[in-house]
């Protein structure tokens, strides 16, 4: 029950709007200006349309669209203080409603990060995360050196934004939501392959952890004809997908959550209550559970020396065969010519 898309909202509720946007054209500096311009639009159209709307998300992209060749270009980034993210914040604060929204912005120490924030209603930016998992070969971000940030949001939530790829690895929620996340949003601009582990991570990033998912990405196709997938996803915390978007350009996917309900489950779940099980196993046997690291790979981690056992056999380990030139050593002269590359599947 999501009380209608959020037109009843239950007690309690974060009524959330999903936007599948439709894949932006973006070729030069005036493009990212415009597709801000209708992104704020929007903002207040959606807020004026649902009233009750407290959280409006945006996919990865938003801003930029998904041709490298206008990714390769650093007048077309966005600084967190320019005017494009400013536009977003004063839409947020003049239609009274929390946004979350993409950038790519500049690093003068390497290439650029794939970032977003999360705004509040008062246009303040209270969420600030840099993807840490770009979706390798095909993007040329710098890895995100941020961490995964939590943020009080409206209805007693806590949030959290993964972005597309980071998704795809469990360990990427899960520190989420150990952070205390209890919704967790992810944006992306996957195209029609990833489909179905786009719903099936959702879902396992959920049940996993105790915590709401809200999902959204991308839709249509630009000049190549590749269309998105759109597929905006509520779970709960079972897994359960409550509210399941398609990928019609431009809809607003609404509906509601009740962050009260995460943080009762982890609190009185027995049973599958994995998250706090993780690090109190088998606490019928022993007293507060066993609360050691049995797991080879966070150990290497650490210390960093993670490698697979098929190591040397990996053949495929940097953007060479995307067409991107080979990355920078740790250090080394920022060399944006390595990002242009082209249109592939981003994540």
């Amino acid at each position: 029950m999501t009380g209608l898309g959020g037109l009843n909202p239950s007690e309690g509720a974060l009524v959330l709007g999903l936007v599948q946007q439709q894949v932006p054209v973006v070729n030069e500096p005036a493009d990212v200006r415009a597709t801000a311009e209708k992104v704020a639009g929007m903002v207040k159209a959606a807020k004026a349309g649902l009233p009750n709307l407290d959280l409006v998300v945006f996919p990865e992209y938003s801003l930029h669209g998904l041709n490298p060749k206008s990714w390769a270009r650093d007048d077309m980034l966005c600084d967190l203080d320019g005017p494009e993210v400013q536009l977003l914040r004063d839409a947020c604060a003049g239609s009274s409603v929390w946004g979350c929204f993409s950038l790519m912005e500049p690093n003068p120490d390497g290439a650029p990060y794939n970032s977003g924030i999360i705004v509040d209603d008062t246009g303040e930016i209270v969420l600030y995360y840099r993807k840490m998992h770009p979706m390798v070969p095909l993007e040329p971000w710098e890895p995100g050196d941020l961490g995964i940030p939590v943020c009080d949001g409206p209805a007693g939530s806590k949030l959290a934004l993964l972005i597309c790829h980071d998704g795809m690895l469990p360990e990427m929620a899960r520190e989420a939501a150990y952070k205390g996340a209890n919704v967790i949003l992810r944006t992306a601009g996957y195209t029609d392959p990833i489909r179905h582990t786009w719903q099936a991570t959702n879902q396992v990033n959920a049940f996993t952890n105790l915590a709401y998912t809200a999902s959204v990405a991308l839709t249509g196709a630009d000049s190549t004809g590749i269309w998105s997938i759109g597929e905006a996803m509520i779970c709960d915390v079972e897994g359960k997908v409550i509210e399941h978007g398609d990928n019609s350009p431009d809809r607003i996917v609404t509906g509601e959550v009740i962050p009260s309900r995460a943080d009762q489950a982890r609190r009185t779940w027995g049973v599958e209550n994995n998250i706090y099980q993780l690090g109190h196993r088998g606490y019928v046997a022993v007293q507060g559970g066993a609360q050691d690291c049995p797991y080879t790979y966070m150990q290497d981690l650490v210390e960093q020396r993670y490698r697979v056992p098929w190591e040397d056999e990996v053949e495929i380990t940097d953007g060479t065969s995307m067409g991107f030139g080979p990355p920078r050593k740790p250090g080394a002269d920022r060399d944006t010519s390595r990002r242009d590359a082209p249109r592939q599947t981003p994540g």
